[in-house]
């Protein structure tokens, strides 16, 4: 492990245990997309086409980076 995940993991240990748990599941949900596209270079192709599947058929929303 480097010391920058160290020092991460040992800031984030600090956290109530309900935010733990939510970083651990956004780590491992990211560590699982990046395997993911680096086994099947066409996943990250579907997953595009998906989305503008989605948009045009009225089902998304515009992205106001002021509500991140």
């Amino acid at each position: 492990m480097t010391k920058a995940l160290e020092a991460a993991f040992q800031v984030a240990s600090t956290l109530p245990d309900e935010e733990q748990e939510a970083l651990a599941k956004a780590i491992l949900a990211e560590v699982e997309f990046d395997a993911l596209i680096a086994s099947r270079p066409d996943a990250l192709e579907k997953l595009a086409d998906d989305a503008l599947v989605e948009h045009r058929a009225g089902r998304t929303l515009p992205l106001d980076p002021d509500d991140l």
